[in-house]
């Protein structure tokens, strides 16, 4: 019988090592050694997508957190867009040549605006969806975040 994992969770921070464990996890998903976007039988599942969840900072971004990756569904982004509408997040949408140089740029936006007082980040739960060059319209991987704010 197939299954399929709902999430999968783990402590980290941005230091070199740090960034090594989540290339580490994203290799095991993407490969469906992690049944998120594939089922147990290496069945993939339509109509998904991976999307990372940081939460319980420990302080900013130079503390641990907790990294979670969910799937979702389009619904996910429709309510998301409807809280950057409220005020609830901010959105910093990057592209570029590869999936590290998008989300390399997006982040230190987020990390920029919130160093010149342009942004008062809640530091609740914050969600990236980022997708790969050979999945987009434009032949560029593109990084999505979802920044919370006070």
């Amino acid at each position: 019988m197939a299954y399929r994992l709902k999430s999968v969770s783990l402590r980290t921070d941005n230091s070199e090592r740090g960034m090594a464990v989540i290339a580490e996890l994203w290799q095991d998903i993407v490969s469906g050694k992690l049944p998120l976007m594939f089922d147990s039988d290496g069945g993939f599942v339509n109509g998904l997508s991976p999307v990372s969840v940081y939460s319980d900072y420990a302080s900013d971004e130079k503390g641990e957190y907790d990294l979670t990756v969910i799937t979702v569904t389009a619904e996910f982004f429709a309510a998301m867009e409807r809280k950057v509408a409220s005020g609830e997040f901010i959105k910093i949408d990057k592209s570029g040549e590869t999936l590290t140089e998008c989300a390399d740029a997006a982040w230190q936006e987020v990390w920029n605006l919130s160093a010149n007082g342009k942004m008062d980040r809640a530091y609740a739960k914050d969600y990236e969806s980022a997708v790969p060059p050979e999945y987009t319209k434009d032949g560029k991987a593109h990084c999505i975040l979802y920044i919370s704010v006070k």
